[in-house]
């Protein structure tokens, strides 16, 4: 356990400096398209800056095909789980609909050691409540898969093939669960492999992702939203 204890400081204390959850887009244009982005450190871009997020980049690729859309509202935190982003949300009170979300959750499931069977639940929960803030419109929901960070220099050699399983797993519930919802499904864990042996894909602390990762993640869900928008 002590291995978890220490992660979860480091991410709390460097989340509290820079990349706390971000409040709501008050400054919304009707005529535009609404964004929620729902997640974790992937979502909110732990160590990077906040226009090298992957929903801002997805923004600026929706706007680059005169899709127009409002800047993403958030509810995202390094560290979160299933259950924290299901606590969020609800501590939000009513809010929503939006025209598009995007939900990326799971990665501190794995890493607390929490059970699939769990994590199957609370996604499933989680998943049908993004549909519900999506104005009970499937197709305007995108999921994206777990980041495999057993490519990132923070998890030691010994360990990475183990960690790699685990996500593996992971995505294969968060996929079975999405693709039954009739919700699309973008994978970005073979993409965060390739961190493995291309350093400029990690952020400077050495487990999350930099902001070149962010960009391509953006890109491969991209044109999925984009079939859907135009």
């Amino acid at each position: 356990m002590a291995p978890v204890l220490v992660f979860t400081l480091v991410i709390t204390s460097s989340c509290q400096k820079q990349n706390n959850m971000i409040p709501e887009n008050t400054n919304k244009d009707s005529t535009q398209l609404s964004y929620l982005a729902l997640g974790d450190s992937y979502t909110i871009g732990q160590s990077v800056a906040s226009n090298e997020r992957f929903p801002f980049y997805l923004t600026s690729l929706l706007r680059q095909q005169d899709i127009k859309l409002q800047d993403p509202d958030y509810i995202a935190t390094t560290g979160w789980t299933t259950k924290d982003l299901q606590n969020a949300i609800a501590a939000r009170g009513s809010f929503g609909p939006y025209d598009l979300v995007t939900l990326l959750i799971g990665v501190n499931d794995q890493y607390q050691h929490l059970d699939t069977a769990g994590y199957r639940i609370r996604f499933t929960q989680l998943l049908d409540k993004a549909i519900a803030l999506a104005g009970n419109r499937p197709s305007r929901v995108f999921v994206l898969s777990i980041p495999d960070y057993s490519a990132t220099p923070f998890v030691a050699a010994g360990n990475k093939k183990k960690v790699s399983e685990e996500v593996t797993a992971f995505n294969a519930i968060n996929k079975e669960i999405t693709l039954g919802r009739n919700v699309s499904y973008t994978d970005v864990s073979p993409a965060s492999r390739a961190a493995a042996t291309d350093a400029s894909l990690v952020a400077s602390d050495g487990l999350h992702y930099s902001g070149k990762e962010h960009k391509i993640w953006a890109e491969l869900v991209a044109p999925a939203i984009i079939k859907i928008l135009k």
